[in-house]
């Protein structure tokens, strides 16, 4: 292969991205230190959030968020068919459930009218409901807050591919003025990188501190958290120096001294990199219009999103090929794409839990989409080697 190989997802790393790590494993702390509340505080300004609390991943992120809420066995969480396992795995890892909603067939997004459909289909109270902004486009939250309210649910955001994006009223995604948290992910493929990581943005400063504790096992060593006389008081009724209580079922979820300088590092380049893959898209839309109805590009839908895919929907019919046939041929060109994702009721964890009845909108995006490369150190001869290759292969 005379070219690089071209995947659908990189990371970004500048000098000044490598000074800010070198500079962690520099300093007295690999952990416990004062970079993860730095990077916490720049990311809740970044967001408009009151509160962001740092983590090792986004799975951790979702599983935090709703052990926070209190969500456990018997209850019952609706998530979106198409979306990554993490958004339902850690429904399950509280011990609740998972009921899956419909999505749109044009975006693969769960709607006011998928949600309102599973809420009524469940036959018994909902605690939460996970919508998912897939690939950086964004749900209508309005309409999915007023299904969820009318229902008693909550809302809580897995905005793993979202950051940077910008609702139609001019919300900030992660301000969550209609969920009660928001999750990023920090994965080497996202927005921005940690290495790995993950952040939750809410606006209750009293949970954040639970979340702080639940990802530290649930451990406190501040006298005012401590409760039990006997273990953790000297008989002048002074807590002694090395006092610590947990007082629930917590995590090792920590997020670490050199990602959090990483993480912080890239956060400031937020908007280049938002900008980036906007105008890596914009080329896409207008070097790939000739080449509908065949292949069209997934509508970006309302608001300003931030892009992580750049998704097309494919009449493999009408293009002659399966998609099989078309993925081999374009890594056979050194172009990597990828599909997000196969509905969750189809993976055989959930099918033999839950047996689900497939779901037509999830079906018809599933059958249709695939993701082309999008990252910000692509250059614009990059789309066109992309656009050149499926212009070729759909005419062979």
């Amino acid at each position: 292969m005379t070219t690089p190989f071209l995947p659908y997802g990189r990371h970004l790393i500048d000098d000044d991205d490598v000074t800010a790590v070198t500079a962690a494993l520099r300093s007295d702390f690999l952990a416990h230190g004062p970079r993860v509340a730095a990077f916490e505080r720049a990311f809740a300004e970044a967001v408009g959030a009151k509160e962001a609390v740092a983590c090792s991943s986004g799975t951790a992120a979702l599983h935090l968020a709703l052990t926070s809420l209190d969500v456990g066995p018997d209850d019952l969480c609706i998530v979106p068919a198409v979306t990554f396992l993490s958004t339902a795995t850690a429904v399950r890892f509280c011990g609740a459930e998972v009921v899956f909603a419909d999505v749109d067939p044009e975006s693969g997004a769960m709607t006011a009218a998928t949600l309102a459909a599973a809420l009524a289909g469940c036959g018994a109270p909902v605690k939460a409901a996970l919508p998912v902004h897939l690939g950086g486009r964004l749900c209508d939250m309005a309409g999915l807050g007023d299904a969820a309210k009318r229902a008693g649910a909550i809302l809580v955001e897995d905005a793993c591919h979202a950051l940077g994006g910008r609702h139609a009223d001019g919300e900030v995604v992660g301000a969550c003025a209609r969920s009660e948290a928001a999750c990023f992910s920090l994965h080497p493929v996202k927005t921005i990188a940690a290495g790995e990581g993950g952040m939750v943005t809410l606006g209750d400063p009293r949970r954040a501190e639970r979340l702080r504790r639940l990802r530290n096992h649930a451990v406190s060593r501040e006298p005012a958290m401590l409760t039990d006389t006997a273990l953790s008081y000297d008989d002048q009724g002074q807590p002694n120096p090395w006092s610590y209580e947990q007082d629930e079922l917590g995590f090792n979820y920590r997020m670490n001294e050199l990602e959090a300088a990483l993480g912080q590092s890239q956060l400031a380049k937020l908007p280049r990199f938002v900008g980036r893959r906007t105008a890596l898209a914009d080329l896409y839309d207008r070097r790939l219009a000739g080449l509908s109805p065949v292949l069209r590009p997934v509508a970006r839908g309302p608001g300003v999103p931030s892009l992580h895919l750049y998704q097309i929907l494919v009449d493999f019919p009408a293009a002659g090929m399966t998609r099989a046939q078309l993925v081999r041929r374009l890594h056979d060109r050194g172009i990597g794409v990828q599909v997000h994702y196969i509905p969750l009721y189809r993976q055989p964890y959930f099918r033999d839990r839950y047996r689900s009845r497939p779901l037509a909108g999830a079906e018809t995006f599933y059958e249709r989409v695939l993701a082309l490369p999008l990252f910000p150190g692509m250059d614009d001869g990059d789309v066109e080697r992309v656009a050149q290759a499926l212009e070729d292969t759909l005419a062979a």
